[in-house]
């Protein structure tokens, strides 16, 4: 993107449509809640699956990160009647769009590997 194109995108920004994309931000900002909802949009259905692509997450972060992304329609649970129970948990419609219109943030943070890092924010 030129400067000129970069220049003409900042100035058609929305304020409001700016401020209502904030908290989606800060949603899918939380520690490992991204991965998660990646993992399921790459197969995952299990929680042991979910674990194992998900590197470095904690069961109990795990748990509430999926029930998170349940509570807010990103990801659907479904408990089958099987001996032992099975749990499978699959991202909804709205969870794989979500995941589609994060891709020209990645694309761009790739882009961006040359500079210095921006910090994280922890919760």
């Amino acid at each position: 993107m030129t400067d000129a194109q970069t220049q003409d995108a900042i100035e058609t920004i929305d304020d409001e449509k700016c401020r209502a994309v904030i908290p989606h931000l800060e949603f899918l900002g939380r520690r490992w809640l991204g991965a998660t909802l990646l993992a399921g949009a790459r197969g995952a259905r299990r929680f042991s699956e979910y674990r194992a692509l998900v590197d470095g997450i904690s069961d109990r972060l795990l748990s509430l990160r999926l029930k998170e992304l349940e509570a807010e329609g990103l990801m659907i649970r479904t408990v089958e009647a099987t001996t032992p129970v099975s749990i499978r948990y699959e991202p909804t419609r709205r969870g794989r769009e979500l995941i589609a219109a994060t891709q020209p943030l990645a694309t761009w943070a790739v882009n961006d590997e040359q500079r210095p890092r921006l910090r994280a924010v922890s919760d």
